[in-house]
């Protein structure tokens, strides 16, 4: 691996994962700077400036010394730098269970196979749903996930008619997560129950561990 090769990290931690097909595993975190968008709900805006530039080498040595084979890549925005797909590939060659967690507003092509990509829908209530790239959608995988955070009742019908509307259950798994500041839970669920929808409805159980304390 060359030192010439190196990304902005905000911070690499490990953690319950708290959310998609992977919820409860123990789970190697990299956190990478900055977002070209500026969702109203963000929990993560610490990381839109700073950061350190680390090497690959550096970034994978504090990996393995969390002795876990899952590897999520997050962000921000992963995506906004683009040797992040380099870095995805690097840990995925050396045999970690790689997925990445992006806005969906960049590019998806050229992200390695064997990637699981989990990639957010922006409804409008996100402020940032003119920025989706609906051609992503074509390019995901069986294995991959496409998420959709849901803020109001409008968000739900909404996403709805995207689904239907791109026919995304012939895609991929679909998960619906309650927004935390203005989505009752409880709402969304018997709604999801009584549309008898094929989704998987999930709540960031990190949130509740560790109430979205910075490096949990």
């Amino acid at each position: 691996m060359s030192k010439k090769k190196s990304l902005r990290v905000t911070e690499i931690f490990s953690s319950i994962q708290g959310e998609t097909s992977k919820i409860g595993l123990p789970t190697v975190f990299i956190r990478l700077t900055g977002c070209p968008l500026r969702c109203q709900y963000c929990d993560t805006s610490y990381a839109f400036y700073g950061g350190e530039i680390m090497f690959f080498e550096d970034i994978i040595h504090q990996v393995r010394q969390f002795n876990y084979t899952d590897v999520c890549v997050t962000g921000g925005e992963p995506l906004a730098q683009p040797n992040s797909k380099k870095l995805l590939k690097d840990l995925a060659d050396l045999d970690f269970q790689v997925s990445l967690e992006t806005g969906g507003s960049i590019n998806l092509e050229e992200i390695d196979e064997r990637v699981k990509i989990i990639m957010d829908i922006k409804t409008p209530d996100s402020g940032e749903a003119t920025k989706n790239r609906w051609k992503n959608i074509e390019l995901l995988k069986k294995s991959d996930e496409l998420k959709f955070v849901i803020c109001s009742r409008k968000d739900y019908q909404w996403s709805k008619e995207i689904i239907e509307e791109y026919k995304i259950n012939e895609i991929c798994p679909i998960l619906f997560s309650p927004c935390s500041e203005s989505m009752d839970p409880r709402d969304l669920a018997e709604w999801i129950l009584t549309d008898q929808l094929s989704i998987r409805f999930q709540m960031q159980i990190h949130k509740i561990l560790w109430d979205n304390q910075p490096g949990k």
